[in-house]
């Protein structure tokens, strides 16, 4: 089960409180007796931003946001 810790004393042992999530632990924060914030290790799979991986590019058509035949009938073209 996660540690739970009030609010105040929270904000004055965040520090300590990221070095052990970053440790495995989790920790719920609450507000009086209620629970409202857990803290938890982000995964070492996050997102990363694009471009930020070597050797790995994108490539977009030419034609990427042409409009596709089969909903022509949807835009008002009689040509299709």
């Amino acid at each position: 089960m996660a540690d739970s810790i009030p609010l105040n004393e929270a904000k004055t042992r965040l520090s300590e409180l990221v070095r052990r999530v970053e440790g495995g632990e989790e920790i719920v924060i609450r507000r009086g007796p209620t629970p409202v914030v857990r803290l938890v290790r982000e995964p070492s799979g996050a997102i990363l931003p694009p471009g930020s991986v070597e050797g790995v590019s994108g490539h977009l058509a030419e034609d990427f946001d042409a409009p596709l035949p089969e909903f022509a009938p949807y835009l008002g073209d009689a040509s299709a």
